[in-house]
């Protein structure tokens, strides 16, 4: 695992492939990763593997007993040659004394309690594979080298890094700015889509190569085992999975063999709903004597959107600067309650009516679109206005403002009730708006409502072909007994029967 190494930086020849002093990891980079997930980083983010993570072609991986979400991640692992420091993008990949394969191997089950930081979901014995062989970076472009995975033979990542959102060479200078890398320091560049999880007797390849396959590491082998030693909860928390880790760890629902929740609504209901203006749902609830199902001041960022759908619900809190360090940061109520979302659902936030700050920005609702959502309602801000709507996910707000929580928000919880708008909404309420705005219909009426309020649509349609004909309003709007003997008439000639 030698390479013959180039002398521009300060590198020197014969660069050995060994336990590196630090390995960087990227999380998001792959446009394909990153559409899969429903989310696209503006900026590159990293966490750190040890050292003692590293193995090499031919080794196994166990995964711990009572663990079932062992996932690989195919990627390219780019050596530093030389000592870098502030360097610029034109000049990082002068700083690179080879590229090779690499195996970001990560243990789904313990991620939630290890979000962000991901020591032990990552930096288990055997989790960073690296090799077999090491491609001189002067004989490759950092723009042209293609990833490829397979699992049992079978091709399960395929990708090239024309599809990275941030380049080779910018992710150096980026690290650059922050800390010294050393010779024989490693960064993991990002796994492109096709990520999935291995099971015990599963072998994993991994090969790097430049595009024209005239340059390659060889295929990094890995098989996986099954471990023997439990954790124990004296010591720490013990791994769990859920579908929501599931999901993310075999890389769809489908995948993870996950039945998709119903979302409350027949397509027969739903398709009425859809067919219904707002304000003629609006009279037959007022009709029963709800007259508070309004959620005022919410408009719809793109014109003649509409939404209907079931609630999921979101609270915020008027920032309290203490509270926000305990619940603003990291894997929030906010984010849990956008990864949450199922098919079919709509997210109302209770924002308060507050003005001064955005609720929710581009990459939460790619990442509501992602999980099914059909649209987003909250009676505060969105930030990244444009982008939001563009994202094609139907979001109904108060304003457009572009400030982050903390100026005026706490995540605090969410799938509780809320007030958004001046309107109570439950988890499960039905959620239905348009171009007048957005109701809260309680589930039990949705069928009586939206039937009743298709009856007064037919009516209204043929009263207005009846003033367009000439006929005065009086008695014809609202009809008199015998308008309405005569709409009926015309309904049986016309063999209406709803």
């Amino acid at each position: 695992m030698k390479t013959e190494s180039h002398d521009a930086a300060g590198i020197g020849s014969n660069t050995s492939l060994t336990r590196p002093g630090k390995i960087v990891a990227v999380h998001l980079s792959y446009a394909s990763r990153a559409d899969q997930r429903g989310r696209r980083p503006a900026h590159p983010s990293y966490f750190l593997k040890p050292s003692s993570s590293v193995a090499f072609t031919g080794e196994t991986i166990e995964r711990p007993a009572g663990t079932e979400l062992l996932a690989f991640e195919g990627e390219i692992a780019v050596i530093i040659g030389a000592s870098t420091r502030w360097v610029s993008v034109e000049d990082a990949w002068s700083h690179v004394s080879g590229v090779t394969a690499a195996n970001d191997f990560g243990l789904y089950d313990l991620r939630t309690n290890d979000k962000g930081s991901n020591v032990r979901s990552k930096g288990g014995d055997g989790y960073t594979p690296l090799g077999p062989d090491v491609i001189d970076a002067r004989s490759v472009d950092p723009v042209a080298l293609r990833i490829r995975t397979w699992v049992n033979g079978t091709v399960a990542q395929d990708d090239t890094t024309a599809g990275l959102i941030f380049t080779l060479p910018q992710l150096i200078a980026d690290l650059s700015q922050h800390f010294t890398l050393e010779p024989g320091d490693v960064i993991l560049t990002g796994t492109p889509a096709g990520s999935s999880v291995v099971v015990p007797g599963d072998v994993v390849e991994v090969e790097v190569s430049s595009i024209d396959d005239k340059a390659t590491s060889g295929r990094l082998v890995t098989t996986v085992t099954e471990g023997e030693v439990a954790f124990d909860s004296a010591l720490g928390s013990l791994p769990a999975a859920d579908d929501a880790q599931r999901e993310d760890a075999w890389g769809s629902a489908e995948a993870a063999g996950i039945t998709p929740p119903a979302t409350g609504l027949s397509p027969e209901l739903r398709d009425k709903l859809t067919r219904v203006p707002v304000a003629g749902l609006s009279a037959q609830l007022r009709k029963r004597g709800l007259n508070n199902v309004s959620i005022e001041g919410v408009r719809a960022l793109t014109t003649g959107d509409k939404i209907v759908g079931t609630a999921r619900t979101l609270r915020f809190v008027p920032n309290r600067e203490d509270l926000f360090v305990t619940h603003g940061g990291g894997y929030n109520a906010q984010k849990r309650a956008f990864d949450a979302v199922n098919d079919g659902e709509i997210i109302v936030i209770e924002a308060r009516g507050e003005l001064g700050s955005g609720t929710l920005g581009d990459i939460l609702a790619l990442r509501a679109r992602s999980r099914g959502a059909v649209g987003v309602v909250t009676d505060g801000g969105v930030r990244d206005r444009d982008a939001v709507a563009e994202i094609g996910l139907p979001v109904f707000a108060a304003t457009a403002h572009p400030a982050v929580l903390g100026r005026r928000h706490v995540p605090w919880d969410f799938d509780l009730t809320v007030a958004c708008g001046g309107a109570t909404v439950q988890p499960g309420d039905v959620i239905v708006g348009d171009s007048d705005g957005v109701i809260v219909i309680p589930p039990a009426l949705a069928e009586e409502v939206v039937d009743e309020a298709l009856a007064q649509e037919d009516q209204d349609a043929w009263v207005a072909e009846q003033v367009a004909a000439g006929h005065p309003l009086d008695g014809l709007f609202p009809p008199n007994a015998e308008w309405k003997r005569k709409y009926e008439q015309w309904r049986q000639s016309q063999g209406v029967t709803r």
